[in-house]
């Protein structure tokens, strides 16, 4: 709590019931002093202190008649939802966009609107709908949670620097690698491979078996191959597995014109996009177990093609918009920030130039089509099938590229067809 913050009811209350003794036993003159004083503290008014302290109750009553409720059943049954649907996120981000995704569910069948539902949904406060999502009971559980290095001679060339926090063009990418190996970092295992976009919160992941300059091309490539919009920068850590002399011809290639830069060592907040969605994207889901077969390497390719779908198309994210420094006397000065209002990372790309009319036209249809609650429910049926594959044989080798999937997941070109299947 702030020292510059006004008191509240009832710590002026305690105050006043501290002073009644002093000022019925003052004089008339004291009496005065111990008003201005207690004027100066609580900030009220003489005569209201003057009531208070002398015929007044300093004890609050409780409410006799509790207030009636504003919203009925059908918006707590519309929430629960909506909430299930977006994965149980906080009350900033769903508010915003509880009317159109109302709308998109009852398109496909998984709720049921009307006008008073939709003009509720509309007008509801981001405090209601904390405070009924507290109460809600909700139907699913949330998805489970579960020495310096040598001196890379690449990477001298390649600037240090962060990506401002203010980016508004879409595609300064920040990059990162998650390894999937438990207790032991021994053998090949499975890594996952994060992008995310910092103007848009856009979010790309392929996973891969193990981190060979091989595999990281045709993961990049990969990428590059789906993303509607041009890559203007990529910014990894240090990892010579992405500074490399392959990599770096790979990128001078496929990625001609874009800027590429690096965190500086040891500042893990100069890729804070990434990090964070290393946590809430990966390691919320994935977990910390180790994956170290091909079965399993597909399979989490599979999950993350719908996870591309349902984090870019139906989760909103809420963007930073405003820092403000406030400096507090004799402690840390305190950070003030402010966002904006939560939309989907498509919605946020849609509001750019960086993208196609056709392809967004492409990618609209795409949405459409989508049942976001089916979706949500076949990432927990892939998470079953994942944790549910056996560990590897010790002592086999398998060709991850010989029966990597194909996924029927958008691609861009104008001869390309929007289909995406869900099992």
């Amino acid at each position: 709590m702030s020292i510059e913050e006004r008191m509240t009811i009832d710590e002026r209350r305690k105050y006043l019931f501290g002073m009644r003794m002093r000022y019925v036993q003052a004089s008339r003159q004291e009496r005065g002093w111990l008003l201005d004083e207690m004027m100066t503290v609580t900030g009220l008014h003489r005569k209201t202190l003057t009531r208070l302290i002398i015929n007044g109750p300093l004890l609050r009553k409780p409410r006799e008649r509790q207030r009636g409720s504003t919203y009925g059943a059908a918006v707590d049954d519309a929430l629960r939802v909506i909430s299930e649907t977006l994965d149980h996120v906080c009350a900033e981000r769903m508010t915003p966009n509880l009317v159109w995704l109302a709308e998109h569910l009852a398109l496909h069948g998984e709720l049921t609107t009307t006008p008073e539902l939709l003009a509720a949904l509309g007008e509801i406060s981001v405090s209601t709908v904390r405070r009924r999502l507290a109460r809600i009971q909700q139907d699913q559980p949330r998805l489970p949670r579960k020495g310096p290095e040598r001196a890379n001679q690449v990477t001298r060339d390649i600037p240090t620097r962060r990506i401002p926090w203010d980016e508004a063009r879409p595609g300064h990418f920040e990059i990162d690698l998650v390894h999937h190996c438990g207790a032991s970092a021994s053998g090949d295992y499975v890594h996952t491979l994060q992008c995310i976009d910092v103007a848009t919160g856009w979010s790309e992941r392929v996973a891969l078996l193990g981190r060979s300059y091989r595999v990281m091309e045709w993961a990049f490539g990969y990428i590059l191959a789906r993303l509607p919009f041009p890559v203007l920068e990529l910014h990894p850590d240090n990892g010579s597995e992405f500074l490399n002399h392959h990599l770096l011809r790979f990128f001078r290639e496929r990625v001609s014109g874009a800027t590429l830069s690096r965190s500086r060592p040891y500042h893990k907040n100069d890729n804070r996009k990434v990090e964070q969605k290393n946590s809430t994207l990966v390691r919320a889901i994935i977990g910390y177990d180790r994956l170290d077969t091909v079965e399993q390497t597909c399979l989490l390719n599979r999950l993350y093609d719908h996870m591309w779908l349902y984090y870019n198309f139906f989760q909103p994210v809420l963007h930073l918009v405003e820092k403000e420094v406030i400096p507090i006397p004799g402690q840390l000065a305190r950070v003030k920030r402010r966002f904006d209002q939560a939309q989907t990372p498509f919605d946020r790309l849609c509001a750019t130039d960086a993208i196609t009319e056709s392809d967004r036209q492409r990618l609209q249809a795409l949405r459409d089509q989508t049942n976001p609650r089916q979706l949500h429910h076949a990432i927990y049926s892939l998470l079953d099938q994942l944790f549910a594959l056996p560990p590897a044989v010790p002592g086999s080798s398998q060709d991850v590229f010989k029966t990597m999937l194909t996924p029927t997941i958008f691609q861009k070109g104008e001869d390309a067809s929007v289909t995406f299947s869900i099992e």
